[in-house]
């Protein structure tokens, strides 16, 4: 599936986390390694109550990484992952890339 050129938006963290899908006025998004992915179009996995919710309105670019569903891994530090978890960290990327538009990138809060 073809997606739309990405952008280089800032999104602020505190603004990234307005879209965890508790809002339905918001896109949902997630962001992988600073990238910004409007997964809106998949409720059924991102949404509320869905199961990778926990990857909603944050950079989740560790647990990705470690192949985690837990709330505490879901952080945009990848530092400490190993060599296979940084292997599997590119493949979600590359995953999401193919399926889901880039709308920004996330930077810290001022």
């Amino acid at each position: 599936m073809a997606t739309a050129e990405p952008k280089a938006t800032p999104i602020t963290v505190s603004e990234l986390a307005k879209h965890d899908g508790s809002d339905p006025s918001l896109p949902i998004y997630v962001a992988i390694k600073g990238d910004v992915f409007d997964v809106s179009k998949n409720t059924a996995s991102y949404g509320p109550g869905a199961g990778y919710n926990v990857f909603a309105g944050k950079d989740s670019s560790k647990a990705l990484g470690m192949s985690s569903l837990k709330p505490e891994d879901c952080v945009g530090d990848y530092s400490g992952l190993t060599e296979k978890q940084m292997e599997t960290l590119n493949q979600w990327h590359e995953f999401f890339s193919k399926r889901y538009n880039i709308v920004g990138k996330v930077v810290p809060d001022n």
